[in-house]
């Protein structure tokens, strides 16, 4: 199945903090927004793109020069802007499969396409769209749909309990005739989705995958945010390191806010831990967490409480095809204690069991500051996890 991306937009709502680039090119993380789209494509199997260019085409053009991707890629070029669906019907000039993928270039949302295009297929619809579920929203329309999935009708933007939104994701049969009464210049939305919905013609495909849509400023802060825990470790060529090192409050399980874990009752998974762990079992020779208990130091808390936990969640992590090798705590009060990050103690007491551990081939993961910096003076790789979702995103996001 080829891929449409829609990547002539303007951005004027992003002029204030992009200005010189399509909206497709806004960097994020050091990147163009765009290389996450196609990384998310070339993952899920597709293996030819048309970009949909038009305002500063070149921009795009020219970056894709000196880009490596597994994806055979063309360029639909708009020399006029045609709206988003004069923008496709070009596209679909350039498009060889019986079915295309569709999607904005300044929205990223993980659909499994596999599952997507059976639903699809299943449905006999001439177009199906992706739709995520959200909650407590007013930037969005809610979807409607009927007990069999299709769409009825799109509400107008309000705040909304709990609904489905339109996450900018479509397959359409290519050798349907929709497209080819409108004019040159038309809108997707209005003159297409709006009128076949009215006719119950189009399939809504739920997908609770991660979404964000970096159209207002807001978003895309959010955007740079979550990309840099989301995509890093996918960035990274993970052959070259052996060694995983984890803190455990706020990467394995859930901060409780101005209070310790103390007892395996209040110890809560994050999400996606289990998953990603059974996915990193794999990849890394050593396995290790290293952790600050000051609870202990301060009496909140006795050390079997925490053996306990530890016992505990080793076996839960191990029942899901994770593993950890061994735990590393420190239970000084005092910051200026050896074996307390950010200082190195417990990463030599892991060289010290694990002899061919080798910090230059080290990763460390943390959600603080002295987790970074603890990374910094062993020498190994820092990464930051910005968001409770770091776990759950990478392993919807990546195979290891």
């Amino acid at each position: 199945m080829d891929a449409i991306i829609l990547a002539g937009g303007l951005g004027t709502r992003l002029r204030s903090v992009v200005n010189d680039v399509p909206k497709c090119m806004a960097p994020v993380c050091g990147k163009p927004f765009l290389h996450y789209v196609l990384l998310h494509l070339q993952q899920q199997g597709i293996k030819r793109v048309v970009l949909s260019l038009g305002h500063l085409h070149e921009t795009v053009e020219k970056w894709m020069e000196q880009e490596k991707y597994s994806l055979d890629f063309v360029f639909s070029v708009e020399k006029t802007p045609l709206g988003t669906g004069g923008g496709i019907k070009l596209a679909l000039s350039h498009v060889n499969s019986k079915n295309v993928l569709i999607l904005n270039g300044d929205t990223f949302f993980n659909v499994n396409l596999a599952a997507f295009e059976a639903a699809h297929i299943s449905s006999n619809a001439a177009l199906s769209m992706a739709l995520k579920p959200m909650e407590d929203f007013d930037r969005y329309g809610n979807v409607i749909t009927d007990t069999n999935g299709f769409v009825t009708d799109f509400q107008e933007k309000r705040h909304c309990r709990n609904g489905y939104i339109n996450g900018g994701c479509y397959i359409m049969q290519t050798d349907n005739d929709w497209l080819s009464y409108l004019p040159e210049k038309f809108s997707f939305e209005t003159d297409v989705l709006e009128p076949r919905a009215s006719k119950k013609e189009i399939y809504g495909f739920i997908d609770n995958g991660y979404f964000i849509d970096i159209g207002i400023p807001s978003d895309y802060e959010k955007a740079n945010k979550e990309f840099q825990s989301c995509f890093t470790m996918s960035d990274l060529k993970l052959e070259q390191f052996d060694t995983l090192f984890l803190d455990r409050d706020g990467v394995i399980n859930r901060h409780r806010p101005n209070d310790y874990v103390k007892t395996w009752e209040e110890f809560e998974f994050l999400p996606g831990v289990l998953d990603t762990l059974a996915l990193l079992n794999k990849q890394f020779k050593h396995i290790v967490i290293v952790t600050n208990q000051r609870g202990i130091g301060k009496g909140v808390m006795s050390e079997p409480d925490l053996l306990e936990i530890h016992h505990n969640m080793r076996q839960e992590i191990q029942k899901h095809g994770g593993r950890i090798d061994k735990i590393y705590y420190c239970t000084a009060a005092d910051d200026t204690d050896f074996f307390r990050k950010p200082n190195i103690g417990m990463a030599l007491q892991a060289q010290k069991d694990f002899p061919d551990i080798d910090f230059s081939k080290s990763i460390m993961i943390g959600d603080s500051e002295s987790d970074v910096q603890f990374a910094k003076n062993a020498g190994m790789k820092a990464i930051k996890v910005e968001s409770s979702d770091f776990f759950h995103n990478f392993a919807k996001n990546f195979t290891l």
